[in-house]
């Protein structure tokens, strides 16, 4: 994962070069109000686990492009404390981590510094664990196992920004037919452009 960030920074950086477009580096947070994982079937246990507001995320991010539209590309981790199973209860926490490219357009290009409305769209990887401590030994004895599952992911998401800083809401959904595990979040998403940031500080922005 280290190496692919890396190589899409580069990637970034030459673009920018060769194209006279904008580039942006920061962070991305997440506020998952309802995160629901369903892991791969081992017809032994239910094998989804969710969460309700206490979902928080955090993670690098950036971003190419101008006012209207920019690409971007995020690593975040997003940890779930309290996540559990209504079905059976087999242990507490999750913890997720989505990578994702995304389209970007108006304000949630997070390179504009006039500030409007805009959405995004965008697609990856994530990978997740349920039960991450206090998985109980009697679902132990009978098979039961919580290791990371991946899945195809794609997200949307509306929201309002200027000057390197965003918010909104988004929905991620994400399944993978052959292990017939899926994921989903709801949630609110702010993003912060550094460098940006930075030159809206300036007096002559």
């Amino acid at each position: 994962m280290i190496k692919r960030l890396l190589f899409l920074s580069i990637l970034f950086c030459f673009i920018q070069e060769v194209s006279g477009q904008k580039l942006g580096y920061g962070f991305v947070s997440r506020l998952d109000f309802y995160s629901r994982y369903s892991n791969p079937q081992d017809d032994i246990a239910s094998p989804s686990a969710g969460s309700v507001l206490l979902n928080l995320g955090l993670g690098p991010k950036l971003w190419l492009g101008g006012e209207q539209f920019s690409v971007s590309a995020e690593g975040a981790f997003v940890y779930s404390p309290f996540a559990l199973s209504t079905g059976d209860f087999k242990g507490l926490g999750a913890l997720a981590f989505p990578v994702l490219g995304r389209l970007n357009f108006g304000g949630l290009s997070n390179v504009n510094k006039e500030g409007k409305f805009g959405f995004s769209i965008g697609a990856g990887y994530q990978w997740t664990r349920t039960e991450l401590y206090g998985l109980q030994s009697s679902f132990e004895q009978l098979g039961v196992r919580r290791n990371y599952f991946r899945n195809l992911i794609g997200e949307i998401g509306y929201g309002y920004g200027m000057g390197g800083f965003s918010f909104g809401l988004f929905g991620r959904y994400g399944r993978d037919a052959d292990q017939q595990s899926n994921v989903f979040s709801l949630g609110m998403i702010v993003n912060l452009n550094s460098r940006l940031l930075k030159v809206t500080t300036d007096p002559e922005f």
